[in-house]
């Protein structure tokens, strides 16, 4: 377990991984020159004995088995360099982050729809939202799982969802790891293609084909060796090696275009290995991360290996576009049937399980922003989660996540279930933050996170929100008519079962007097299909809501003026709010 600080962990980090980085560097420059130097060495020796057979196979063969090895552990080094650099970048961005500089994260703004329950509502979505702050994710595939949690609206398993949280909270250097290797993965092709590449694929070659390949390969070798002996002629050689190129022209079409689609995908699979091998070799705690990483983990076989060996697959194929070894290693060895053959096989045995391999990589992908998100913030606390009774929230001391915390001010929430509140104030006194506070508070629990709150009491419940309703100039649809249909999507949800609804200032595309009348009748509706809930409004003739239905009670956010300066307290009030302050801004800001 960790007990240091998220700063005081990121700087200490980043310090051992530049002494680490300078280690490596420096490795690599030994092995560069000793590259040359067995280069050279070795190429002055094939030189000095080319007269001599055996003396030029003593000095080549071990002179280039060594330069091959430094290349490997060279490439080696090299990978383990750009990681290790990765990983101080990591840290480095952490640090930023906990500064409150997030602004160059991505946005994932294409991923609010208008038609979600909450995702355009609340800032989960787009520059300066919750994503933009939560998101670690380094793959598309788990940038969209990690939309997915976030918006799937989901009520069960909260509690083994926490569990999930906690664990990896305490794994920052598994997480990291996890991090650096996923964004080192640089492909053309996203996880999704390649998966839909290979269920759509269409073997077209028999199974006796590398049968055939092989039988072939043996009787090329045996001729070439007769043929360097003396005791065959050329002659029979050549038109072997045309047999061998009439046969592998025939289906030489589709051999290309399978080539074509693995030259996109092939390093996927080398890549993806790296990150199942780091899941499949640690052995989690957590029920929901067991049962996730058993994906991986439930074959004889380690998923790693075999994604590895279908990469060196891959590997050995691609080489047909070498036109010079192509042309040889078709003729004498059916280099493509035998690969094609091997790659089919490969895809109708692993088909099925390389959609969970795939699938698990980007969960691991997305929940390791979540582990990151609790490991940076310990003062936070994972809510209760109650099954019965009254209570629906109940948080003390809960502040928005992206306020500042040495500036924001904190306020108790305590809604029971079916309970309304109505909440009325001057204007940027803080009812649309207070809103997005509740409604924040609600995705988290529900994704398993911490929230920002000295306790909480949750009881799960689905979210739904209306509250930046827009027109739509491409549906031919007004401002008005979106809000009415966002209104009947609001009670068709509270109509399916029990919702938690969050309204701001509702029916604003009509005028004041069938604005009070509608919304009224709404909220009515709505308290009479038991629904639970929120509305903030300027409208204080709602607040005599609370006297008519003991569902609703009223609260409200207040401003003063102070030596002719507005002052906001930001603190929720029972009641209702008398000051507003459009008139004093108007004055203030000399508009009038």
């Amino acid at each position: 377990m960790h007990t240091k600080t998220p700063f005081s962990y990121y700087s200490s980090r980043i310090e051992a991984l530049r002494e680490t980085e300078k280690k490596i560097a420096s490795r690599l420059s030994r092995y560069s020159f000793s590259r040359l130097i067995v280069f050279v060495v070795t190429a002055f020796a094939g030189y000095y004995f080319y007269n001599g057979f055996l003396s030029l196979v003593l000095t080549l063969v071990p002179g280039i088995s060594i330069f091959l090895w430094l290349v490997s552990r060279y490439n080696d080094l090299r990978y383990h360099h750009k990681k290790t650099k990765k990983l101080i970048a990591i840290n480095e961005n952490e640090l930023q982050i906990l500064d409150g500089r997030y602004e160059h994260q991505p946005t994932g703004a294409h991923f609010t729809h208008d038609l979600h329950f909450y995702s355009k509502d609340i800032d989960l979505f787009g520059k300066g939202s919750f994503f933009q702050y939560l998101n670690r994710t380094e793959l598309p595939a788990g940038s969209k799982k990690l939309a997915e949690l976030l918006t799937e609206n989901a009520t069960e398993q909260i509690t083994e969802k926490q569990e999930s949280v906690k664990e990896l909270a305490q794994l920052p250097e598994w997480r990291q790891e996890y991090q650096a290797v996923a964004s080192l993965i640089n492909v053309e092709t996203t996880s999704e293609e390649v998966i839909e590449w290979i269920n759509r694929y269409k073997p077209f070659t028999r199974k006796y084909y590398h049968k055939i390949a092989l039988v072939f390969t043996v009787v090329s070798l045996l001729m070439l060796l007769f043929y360097f002996l003396g005791y065959l002629p050329g002659n029979s050689v050549f038109f072997w090696f045309l047999a061998g190129l009439g046969i592998s022209g025939f289906h030489l079409k589709k051999s290309n275009l399978l080539s074509e689609n693995v030259s996109k995908i092939r390093g996927v699979f080398d890549q993806y290995a790296k990150l199942v091998n780091l899941v499949e070799t640690f052995r989690f705690q957590s029920d929901e991360l067991k049962e996730k990483a058993a994906f991986i983990t439930g074959k004889d076989e380690n998923a790693s290996a075999i994604l590895r060996k279908f990469s060196k697959l891959l590997d050995s194929f691609d080489q047909r576009n070498n036109m010079i070894f192509g042309v040889l290693a078709n003729g004498f060895f059916l280099w493509d049937l035998y690969y094609t053959h091997r790659i089919e096989y490969w895809i109708s045995h692993y088909q099925k399980d390389l959609t969970h391999w795939f699938e698990t990589i980007a969960v691991f992908d997305a929940w390791n922003s979540l582990g990151n998100f609790a490991f940076n913030h310990p003062g936070y606390v994972y809510p209760e989660i109650i099954k019965e009774g009254k209570t629906i929230i109940h948080a003390e001391a809960c502040s928005h996540p992206l306020l500042d915390p040495a500036m924001s001010v904190s306020n108790t929430i305590y809604i029971e279930n079916q309970g309304f509140h109505i909440i009325t104030g001057a204007n940027m006194a803080g009812k649309s933050t207070f809103l997005r506070t509740v409604a924040l508070h609600i995705v988290m629990a529900n994704s398993g996170l911490p929230v920002c709150a000295s306790s909480s009491l949750y009881r799960p419940v689905q979210l739904i929100t209306s509250m930046r309703t827009s027109d739509s100039l491409s549906d031919n649809e007004s401002y008005f008519f979106s809000e009415l249909k966002r209104l009947k999507q609001v009670v068709e949800a509270v109509q399916k079962g029990p919702c938690f609804v969050i309204l701001d200032e509702i029916l604003k595309g009509t005028n004041s007097t069938d604005k009070a009348i509608g919304s009224r009748k709404f909220i009515e509706k709505l308290v009479s299909l038991g629904a639970t809930g929120i509305v903030a409004t300027h409208d204080l003739s709602l607040c005599v809501l609370e006297d008519k239905l003991p569902q609703i009670k009223n609260y409200y956010f207040d401003a003063e003026i102070v030596d002719g300066e507005l002052f906001f307290d930001y603190r929720l009030k029972k009641g209702i709010c008398k000051n507003m302050n459009a008139s004093f801004l108007l004055k203030k800001m000399e508009i009038v």
